[in-house]
Order: structure tokens, then C-alpha cells, then sequence
């Protein structure tokens, strides 16, 4: 039997978009200020882990996440692709609002999580659950017994707690995705189970920014 995975599942820090309620998707948006900040609380809530490697989306509110994480532990950084947000095509750059007023019914489909609708014409819900359940599980089953850190976003660890808690993909959201909160899972081979999910007690005292 193979020793378990243990994994920390990390959203990355705000941007100015996710304040404005700004769609990202796959644009390359930064860190605000205040999301820097999350970023180096969370290296530290996290320096005293064995950390083995961290892997980050190659976006770069993602990377700039990981960053401190990395100077912290000391653990070496690779930078993947699959672990991107979800991809949505003409959405993207567009806040809620404007989707809403734009594209009445192509919002009502992305509200009510329709699994084969392309919001924008991007990734449909299906295809991008499996690269990112897939992607997640390959990269833990590498780690046999060993701790390791994925830095992605909100659309992505949106797929790993439905996979490891058995929730179906049209289910509507009731659990959060706090931004440089931190999420614990365990691979064990067979799939994800789920340990402590939103622990943000590092995030307290935030900055008024």
C-alpha cells in the first residue's frame, strides 16, 4: 500500500479584479497590494511544513503567490499550465455586472453550472474538472509519502474539493475559496480525500488597503 500524499491546496493572493468582481480566467493579472501580503502571511503559516515541492500555475498572481513560499521553505518551484484557471473566452476582463447586462442568458447557463456550456466560448466545466483532478492526482502520486504545495486558483480548487468530497459539478457552491487560504487534502492513490479546508486564521490583521 502506498504511503499517503499530503498536500496543501493554495488559492493564490487578491488582485484588483478579484475586488472589482473582474473575470481573470487565463489573462495574466497581478497581485494588488493587499494580495502581496497574503502572500508572505502565508509563507509563514507555512514555513515550518516539509514541503517538498511546490507547484504553481504559471499565471502570475499564481507565481507571485508562491514566491515567498518558496523563500520560506526553501522547496524547489515548478511552474505548470494545467494548473491555470479556467478558460472564459469573451468573459474574461469582464466583471459580473457586465456579463450580466451583456449576455443575459449565457449568464444564466454559467450561474447554473451547466457542465457542457463554454462561458465566452472557453472551457466547459467538464473538461476542465479532469485536467485539473488529473493534473493534481498525477503530480501527488510523484510524492509518495511526502508533503507537497499547489498554488492555482479559486476554479481549480473548486474541482479538488468537489473530487474529494463526491459533490457533482452542477451542485451549486457552498464552501469558500478565500483567497491565500489554506486547504489540506490527501492523496492516497485512489483518488482525493478531504482534511481541513479554509483555514485563513494566518490572513487576521489585514492591512485596510
Amino acid at each position: 500500500m502506498r504511503e499517503p500524499t499530503r498536500l496543501f491546496a493554495l488559492r493564490h493572493g487578491r488582485t484588483a479584479w478579484n475586488a472589482e468582481t473582474r473575470v481573470q480566467g487565463q489573462l495574466d493579472v497581478p497581485l494588488d497590494a493587499l494580495g502581496r501580503w497574503q502572500a508572505e502571511r502565508l509563507a509563514l503559516a507555512l514555513a515550518g511544513e516539509p514541503i517538498a515541492a511546490i507547484y504553481s500555475s504559471d499565471l502570475q498572481r499564481a507565481l507571485d503567490t508562491a514566491a515567498p513560499l518558496v523563500a520560506r521553505t526553501g522547496a524547489p518551484l515548478y511552474t505548470d499550465a494545467r494548473l491555470r484557471e479556467r478558460g472564459f473566452g469573451s468573459f474574461e476582463g469582464r466583471t459580473h455586472a457586465e456579463i450580466e447586462s451583456h449576455w443575459p442568458e449565457a449568464a444564466a447557463r454559467w450561474r447554473r453550472r451547466d457542465v457542457g456550456y463554454q462561458p465566452g466560448g472557453g472551457e466547459a466545466l467538464t473538461p476542465f474538472f479532469e485536467r485539473c483532478v488529473s493534473t493534481v492526482c498525477a503530480l501527488a502520486a510523484a510524492h509518495p509519502g511526502q508533503t507537497v504545495a499547489v498554488v492555482a486558483h479559486g476554479g481549480v480548487l473548486d474541482c479538488l474539493y468537489r473530487a474529494a468530497v463526491g459533490v457533482e459539478l452542477n451542485a451549486q457552491r457552498s464552501w469558500p475559496l478565500g483567497n491565500a487560504s489554506i486547504n489540506r487534502l490527501l492523496f492516497t492513490g485512489e483518488g482525493l480525500s478531504l482534511v481541513g479546508w479554509s483555514d485563513d486564521a494566518h490572513l487576521e490583521g489585514a492591512p485596510l488597503v
